[in-house]
């Protein structure tokens, strides 16, 4: 069984910069796509990034475009989540995902999800 920890949330100031992690456990992330999600106070989940299973294919919603980077390196069986100038829209439950399919930015397609972890961007 996939499981999948989040980690690197936390307090940030605007225009900061956090990497989250998403560590995964019992089985090899290598075939997996993984995305990236979050949850603001109030507001649906949307979906930020995703990257296929190779790290060849990358997307990005479009208010973090140019901002934030996805990467994995499978052989520690970990996805990042670079998230550079950050503003205080980024405060929010961020989550992570994994499919054994293609990539995609549609949450209801993924079948195993982290507990999340919080990003606070404040002065």
């Amino acid at each position: 069984q996939l499981q999948l920890v989040e980690s690197g949330g936390g307090l940030v100031q605007p225009g900061g910069s956090l990497r989250l992690a998403c560590a995964a456990s019992g089985v090899t992330l290598d075939h997996y796509a993984v995305g990236w999600f979050r949850q603001a106070p109030g507001k649906e989940r949307e979906g930020v990034s995703c990257i296929s299973h190779s790290g060849g294919s990358t997307s990005y919603a479009a208010a973090v475009n140019g901002r934030f980077t996805i990467s994995r390196d499978n052989a520690k069986n970990t996805v990042y989540l670079q998230m550079n100038r950050l503003i205080p829209e980024a405060i929010a439950i961020y989550f992570c995902t994994a499919v054994w399919s293609v990539a995609t930015m549609k949450s209801n397609l993924y079948d195993y999800w982290g507990q999340g972890t919080q990003v606070t961007v404040s002065s």
